[in-house]
C-alpha cells in the first residue's frame, strides 16, 4: 500500500495546518453536551496527529484514534500519552461499542484505501450504527464537489524550515479532488522534498444526509463546528441513534 502523509508532510501538517482540529474540537465538544454525553469512549477516525484526541481527553473522555500514516500515529502517540492510537484503514478498522464517533477534515472523502468508495462509505455508516450505544453521535464533515471551480490552482505556504506547494484539480464528472502536494522541509543545512499525490471522492451533504437516514440515523447538516465556519464547499453532520 502507498504511504500517505510521511514523515515531513506530516510534521508539517501538524505544526502549519492545526486550526480546523482545535477550532472545531470546542463546538463537538459542545454537541456533545447537548447530547448528554460527558464521558466514553469517543472513536476518532483519521484522527491525524491526535489534535481532536487532545481535546477530547483534557474534557475527560476516552480516546481511540485510527489513521493511515505512520508518522500522524506517532505524532499523536507522542502528545496525547493517555490515550489509545491504532494505524489502519478507517474504513475496515473494528469499531468497539462507544457513544462517539468523530471523523474531522473531511476524512472520509479520502481515496487512500483501494476499496474505498461510496459503497464502503455506506457499509461503514452502518457499521457505526451498530457500534454506537442508544443515544451516540456520530460526528464529521465532508468535502463537496466544487472544490475547484475552474482549471487547475496552485499555491504554496510556508513555516519556519518548511514550505509546502498544492495544487488541485477537479474531475467535476467524477467528482475527484486530486491534490498534487510538494514539500520541503529543512534537515540540517539542506531542505529535503518529499512528493504525494492525495485523491478524494467529493459527496453531495443531501446525498450524505439520505444514506445517513437509509442507516437508521437522525440526522442534522451544518456548516460549522460551533463558531468556526468549514471551509467553502464543505459540511458537517451530526447523525444520532435514537435511544
Amino acid at each position: 500500500m502507498q504511504e500517505y502523509y510521511k514523515e515531513d508532510l506530516a510534521f508539517i501538517h501538524d505544526v502549519g495546518f492545526n486550526d480546523y482540529a482545535l477550532k472545531s474540537a470546542p463546538g463537538i465538544l459542545k454537541i456533545l453536551a447537548e447530547n448528554n454525553i460527558r464521558e466514553g469512549l469517543i472513536l476518532d477516525l483519521g484522527c491525524g496527529s491526535g489534535l481532536s484526541a487532545q481535546e477530547f481527553t483534557k474534557a475527560g473522555y476516552h480516546v481511540l484514534g485510527v489513521d493511515i500514516s505512520e508518522s500522524m500515529i506517532a505524532i499523536a502517540r507522542a502528545r496525547v500519552p493517555n490515550a489509545e492510537f491504532l494505524i489502519g484503514s478507517l474504513f475496515q478498522v473494528d469499531i468497539p461499542p462507544c457513544n462517539v464517533v468523530t471523523s474531522i477534515s473531511e476524512c472520509l472523502n479520502y481515496l487512500f484505501d483501494q476499496n474505498s468508495d461510496r459503497q464502503t462509505l455506506i457499509n461503514l455508516f452502518q457499521r457505526i450504527y451498530s457500534a454506537l450505544t442508544p443515544g451516540g453521535v456520530f460526528i464529521f464533515d465532508i468535502a463537496e464537489p466544487g472544490q475547484v471551480t475552474e482549471g487547475i490552482t496552485k499555491g504554496f505556504t510556508e513555516g519556519k524550515d518548511w514550505v509546502v506547494l498544492v495544487e488541485k484539480e477537479e474531475n467535476q464528472e467524477k467528482s475527484i479532488l486530486t491534490r498534487r502536494i510538494i514539500s520541503f522541509r529543512k534537515v540540517g543545512v539542506h531542505y529535503r522534498r518529499d512528493d504525494e499525490v492525495h485523491y478524494q471522492q467529493l459527496y453531495e451533504a443531501t446525498d450524505i444526509a439520505n444514506e445517513l437516514h437509509q442507516v437508521g440515523f437522525e440526522v442534522q447538516t451544518m456548516r460549522n463546528y460551533g463558531e468556526y465556519a468549514l471551509p467553502k464547499a464543505h459540511a458537517a453532520f451530526i447523525a444520532r441513534k435514537s435511544k
